[in-house]
């Protein structure tokens, strides 16, 4: 009885979600149905536009040339009238001279005959008819105005609707990812001289393959853009991979998306762990700012190994000060408890246990003190970075004088080198090496060699300011090509002194 019930529950579930397959389906069909009417709607409405478009233009072309024909009829029509008039008029004339001759000749007075024969050749010899031109000033001829439409009337029989573009190809074998830039390259089966632009999407995801249908994180829309090639910079690789579809489109309509690819984005991204940061640093993501308020007095017994520095009487005060506050329960981290006195140290929430590493701080350099590196997770709730053989850093003195050191095992080196607004933390985990750079310039500014022994943590410090972290950062080629040049003359550990 027991069996049957489990096979009919699960016949049922399987029944139940197919209904719901099918009832998701036929949401869809209908849903396909509105977008179809309103698309063939919209289409139709843009042919007629279309259509109207080039009607105007036509029209516009047919009464620039009406008026063209109308300009040069009228131009020729004056010039003709005008000689026209001329020559009638000169005919008048020489018709009325043409009579006193006849008139003369038949005259029988030889005194009259002579004075009228010789003003008739003067006045012959001064008509206007002798000056005039016999050749017409303007044609008649308007052919030069005639217009052959039949290359037009074969382009619009020709006339029909655009083909939908082709589907481009992502050559995944082309595209590279390097520095936190994707340059993506795409291919056509066929060239098609009408595709006019291309649109380029993109989405982050932790997943491998094909686009799931429930991803985390939305497509990006890159548009406009004319070459089959695109490169994305200025990326913040928070996730281990990206997704790349592109698609072709002309004047009218937009082809199909390619197939997605997804590339692979590896970079190292972690957060603060506010477990363990001491109780005057406040932290917001990844953002950390020294508060003299935000701790609370603790009876510390001064540890006789511990080395009085200037920061004692500025801790004093800061305790003192936090009397004043409100109490802030601390988060405490399992395993550990969060760092107090003067160490004023926060820590990452990720581990680096192998491969190469990246990452930059953009810090306040007016801050009394500052310190960025890694330490081992075994550092001490009291220790201060670069202080115990568990961490080592660059440290930032600003308390009395200016002092830029690389710090380890309670030994210094003072650095002669500008200090930068950002450092980039450079780690090679399983070389050994430990770098810091000018995050700018990526000048190095100094190296540590080693051998970790255990996992190694991002660790920070800042007393009286403030510093923000930047992760998500692919180990720049500069860098890496750096480390090659320098591998044979790295700082060492025992150089510090």
């Amino acid at each position: 009885m027991g069996d049957q019930k489990e096979s009919l529950r699960k016949i049922t579930h399987t029944l139940a979600t197919k209904n719901e397959e099918i009832s998701n389906f036929i949401c869809t069909l209908k849903q396909s149905l509105e977008n179809l009417e309103a698309n063939s709607n919209r289409v139709q409405e843009d042919l007629e536009s279309e259509f109207c478009s080039f009607h105007s233009i036509l029209s516009e072309m047919k009464d620039n040339m009406v008026t063209r024909i109308k300009q040069e009829r009228a131009s020729r029509t004056y010039e003709l009238q005008s000689q026209l008039s001329s020559c009638s008029k000169a005919l008048e004339s020489s018709e009325e001279l043409l009579e006193l001759a006849n008139q003369t000749l038949c005259s029988s007075e030889m005194d009259s005959f002579t004075q009228a024969a010789k003003d008739i050749k003067d006045s012959v010899t001064m008509a206007p008819a002798f000056r005039l031109s016999l050749k017409a000033n303007a044609s008649d001829n308007m052919s030069h105005l005639m217009v052959d439409f039949s290359q037009e009337r074969e382009m619009l029989q020709a006339l029909k609707f655009l083909p939908v573009p082709a589907t481009p190809e992502i050559q995944v074998s082309e595209c590279q990812v390097c520095d936190n830039t994707v340059a993506i390259v795409w291919t056509l089966a066929e060239p098609d001289t009408k595709i006019d632009h291309y649109i380029l999407e993109h989405r982050r995801t932790n997943h491998d393959g094909a686009p799931r249908i429930r991803e985390d994180y939305p497509w990006m829309v890159v548009e406009g853009i004319k070459e089959m090639e695109h490169t994305l910079t200025g990326l913040r690789f928070d996730t281990r991979y990206m997704t790349f579809r592109v698609k072709a489109c002309n004047k009218a309509v937009a082809g199909d998306f390619s197939d997605p690819v997804t590339l692979e984005t590896h970079a190292f991204t972690f957060k603060l762990d506010s477990g363990s940061a001491h109780q005057n640093l406040k932290i917001e993501d990844l953002s950390v700012e020294w508060d003299s308020c935000g701790g609370k007095i603790q009876d510390i017994r001064k540890d006789k190994n511990r080395t009085n520095s200037p920061m004692h009487s500025p801790a004093r005060f800061a305790q003192m000060s936090a009397l004043m506050s409100p109490k802030r329960a601390p988060t405490a981290r399992p395993g550990r408890d969060r760092f107090t006195a003067e160490s004023y140290t926060v820590l990452a929430d990720t581990v680096i246990d192998a491969g190469q590493q990246y990452w930059e701080v953009r810090f306040d350099k007016e801050s009394k003190a500052f310190a960025v590196g890694v330490a081992l997770r075994s550092l001490g709730r009291f220790d201060q970075l670069g202080k115990s053989s568990a961490s080592w850093c660059i440290h930032l003195n600003n308390w009395l004088q200016q002092s830029l050191t690389a710090k380890h095992n309670n030994k210094a080196r003072t650095l002669d080198c500008p200090i930068p607004n950002s450092i980039g933390v450079y780690i090679n985990y399983d070389e050994g090496t430990l770098s810091f750079y000018n995050a700018k310039t990526k000048q190095l500014m100094h190296s540590f060699k080693t051998k970790f022994q255990q996992p190694v943590i991002p660790a920070f410090m800042v007393w009286n300011g403030s510093f923000s972290v930047v992760t998500g950062l692919q180990v720049p080629s500069v860098v890496q090509s750096g480390q090659r040049k320098n591998s044979g003359t790295s700082s060492s550990n025992a150089s510090l002194t």
